[in-house]
């Protein structure tokens, strides 16, 4: 899962590096190694404590100027490094980002490749800003990131558009063996400190329901405090509202969040919510520690399997995490 507090820390911390790397033309290099515990609990089931890696990256960045005002860019992040144990571990297997692109003022910014997609930058701000987020609702939206050909406009008085197609070859598609370009469209407002997003995901992938995906996003910043609402709707799948305040304070952070879908049409009516709170302290410019809990309930929807092997539900579940995060 994106980490949008890691992601904002790394931009930071590697700016300069990335300044002196510009200078003599040699990319940069950034990384982190991230460790949580988790205790997991089944209201009326299982109760387990795990170690684990939580997404440990190791990445590359370049960009160089093409021509006055035009910049290429490219970004490679890879993962699958299972930091917390070694004898699993088959180093970095994985890939989470890798795409390459051009920007410039007057034109905006087209990039190919696998990213965080439109809709997703866009409107899920909630569910992808938690550190370990295994319970976080997010929206319901099946163009993934990969295959992918995104384009973002300049800033016009504040208004930016953003759009986004997936191109599904014959061998692409989830195995159907059909061709498809599931697309998106996106519009974020930003005026102050007021910030307004309208997102759609065309969702033709090749599954059952095919139904658009639409989603609001309305977020406004004061000094230190930062207050998002989200609502996210698919036709015969789900609606999910979400409304989320984080407070910082020096080198501390806190946040609190709270999440509800409800299943529509064809999947049922049946209801979830989730509380979400996390505490997070700054150690250094490269070094975090963070506390989150996580309280799920509303009707059976939370599956497990029992002692016996066999499937069950239960209509409670909680989570509690500490972790640690390392970058540079």
């Amino acid at each position: 899962m994106k980490k949008t507090i890691l992601a904002s820390a790394i931009a930071a911390a590697t700016f300069s590096g990335a300044a002196l790397a510009q200078e003599s033309n040699l990319p940069t290099v950034y990384g982190n190694i991230q460790y949580a515990i988790s205790h997991d609990n089944f209201d009326g089931g299982p109760s387990s404590v795990e170690h684990f890696d939580n997404g440990s990256t190791l990445g590359v960045t370049h960009e160089h100027e093409i021509a006055p005002g035009v910049t290429g860019f490219f970004k490679m992040e890879l993962e699958g490094i299972d930091a917390d144990d070694k004898s699993k571990s088959s180093g970095i297997d994985g890939l989470d980002e890798a795409y390459i692109g051009v920007k410039g003022d007057s034109f905006g910014k087209i990039w190919v490749g696998s990213d965080d997609s439109t809709y997703e930058t866009a409107i899920d701000e909630i569910a992808n800003y938690y550190e370990v987020g295994s319970m976080n609702l997010g929206g319901d939206y099946d163009t993934g990131e990969g295959d992918l050909v995104q384009y973002l406009s300049p800033s016009f008085g504040g208004l930016t558009l953003g759009a986004a197609v997936q191109i599904n070859g014959d061998d692409d598609n989830k195995g159907n063996g059909k061709k498809s370009y599931p697309w998106q469209l996106a519009a974020m407002y930003n005026v102050d400190a007021l910030e307004l997003a309208f997102a759609i995901d065309s969702n033709d992938t090749g599954s059952a329901n095919n139904d658009n995906t639409y989603g609001l996003r309305a977020s406004y910043t004061a000094g230190d405090l930062r207050v998002t609402g989200e609502y996210q709707t698919r036709k015969d799948v789900r609606d999910v509202i979400g409304l989320m305040g984080v407070y910082t304070m020096g080198k501390n952070q806190f946040a609190l969040s709270y999440e509800l879908g409800e299943a529509d049409g064809d999947a049922g009516d049946d209801k979830q919510d989730v509380i979400t709170l996390q505490a997070l302290h700054n150690l250094s410019d490269h070094m975090y520690v963070y506390v989150e809990g996580y309280f799920g309930g509303g009707d059976d929807v939370y599956e497990y399997t029992d002692s016996l092997g066999n499937n069950a539900v239960t209509d409670e579940r909680t989570l509690a995490a500490v972790g640690a995060v390392y970058y540079f």
